[in-house]
């Protein structure tokens, strides 16, 4: 007879194969959709960035109402049907350009049901990992998690350059839309059975969409974390164009050079993950959440004073080493933290309402830094953007007792 301990591992181990193909193959294909755009259908640099507007506000709006929705049912299905949607939305690019009737706005409705799918995925994946695995290994498991998705995005994007150039940017997604449907066919093995979903007596629009909001705001660690998280998501995604601009622009350094900068990233990635767990042995959870959120809050103030020189080259390298090293420390540890301090009852609402601040938080924070830099300079704004990050340092759960 199969024993409890020996059921949900397996299931884990199953659980953890399905994020693995999808985010292999979303790192494989991560960058097809715009290169699609500009390369078969010749699109404009505003339609461009339009479509990744579209993709993160659009997306969001659709999935609000899921996360009542998705709370009140069992969340294996959801996910399942999450990924299928993925498959059948990313799979009809290929086939559109293969019979020539490929659009614009067909990669706009392609983007957005794709986010919104993985806002849904997401949303009742948390929920059914938090059921899944007892809370004394719920830390490692979330530390496999971001081991895996930090080692995707290392491999995944040379590994998806290299099969555009080859083969194109349609066979990436092609091969994207084939993860995701081996991540429905493995998540539908899974055997240990699910919880009932918790269902209320009365339901009212407004409260059940807002729900996970005010569970976050209810608790006073998961408000700082909320803050702090909205503050680093923010600015690192401002980040991205900037120092493109800085580096290859204003500093003047090569392709290869600025590859080199952001390729260490992901192996920061990797052995911050890695090294989580003997130090949460060590210090203590909590201590890990803090030591973590403060480091990967300090290092962008190196960025914008390196010189165009190899001193300048190492410092913006060690930035984004250290910010990232940081970051794999804590995204594990946040999860494991989010996941214990939230009920069966709000887990799905939760993750949705966070989800959805960083899909609106985000795009406004790269337009406000942009038309920062553009009257002024890049620099500029990534000394600000450097300010308002060490601001997050002070929304952290400082308090061990913060309920």
């Amino acid at each position: 007879m199969v024993t409890t301990e020996t059921a949900w591992r397996a299931d884990f181990r199953r659980r953890w194969a399905a994020f693995a193909a999808s985010e292999v193959g979303s790192a494989v294909g991560y960058s097809a959709l715009p290169i699609v755009a500009v390369l078969v259908l010749g699109v404009s640099d505003f339609q461009v960035s339009l479509l990744t507007v579209l993709a993160g506000i659009v997306s969001a709006v659709v999935a609000l109402p899921l996360g009542p929705w998705i709370e009140h049912h069992r969340k294996l299905p959801v996910m399942v049907a999450s990924d299928l949607l993925r498959f059948a939305a990313v799979v009809s690019v290929p086939v559109a350009a293969l019979f020539g009737v490929l659009t614009y706005w067909h990669l706009c409705v392609v983007a957005v049901l794709q986010m919104a799918a993985r806002l849904a995925f997401d949303s009742a994946g948390v929920a059914q990992l938090r059921t899944l695995v007892p809370e004394p290994h719920r830390a490692e498991a979330n530390g496999k998690f971001e081991t895996t998705l930090w080692t995707a995005n290392a491999a995944g994007p040379p590994i998806g350059g290299v099969l555009i150039s080859w083969l194109g940017a349609t066979v990436a997604m092609a091969l994207d839309a084939v993860s995701f449907l081996i991540s429905a066919l493995t998540l539908r093995g899974l055997r240990n059975p699910e919880p009932i979903a918790p269902r209320t007596a009365e339901h009212h629009w407004l409260r059940d969409l807002t729900a996970g909001w005010r569970y976050i705001f209810r608790h006073r660690g998961l408000t700082a974390l909320f803050w702090n998280s909205m503050i680093f998501g923010g600015c690192l995604m401002a980040l991205t164009p900037l120092l493109t601009v800085f580096v290859l622009r204003d500093l003047g350094f090569s392709a290869w050079q600025f590859g080199l900068i952001t390729g260490v990233s992901s192996v920061a990635g990797i052995v911050g993950s890695l090294v989580v767990k003997p130090l949460r042995r060590r210090l203590g959870e909590h201590r890990v959440l803090l030591f973590a959120g403060v480091g990967r809050n300090l290092w962008l103030f190196l960025v914008p004073f390196a010189p165009a020189s190899t001193v300048g080259l190492v410092m913006l390298t060690a930035a984004d080493f250290l910010l990232v090293l940081f970051a794999g420390m804590f995204s594990p540890t946040f999860a494991t933290y989010r996941m214990n301090a939230t009920d069966d009852e709000h887990m799905s609402r939760v993750v949705m309402a966070w989800s959805i601040t960083n899909k609106i938080v985000q795009p406004a924070c790269i337009a406000a830094a942009g038309l920062l830099a553009a009257a002024t300079s890049a620099k500029t704004a990534l000394i600000v953007l450097a300010a308002v990050l060490l601001t997050g340092i002070g929304f952290l759960p400082w308090r061990r007792d913060s309920q």
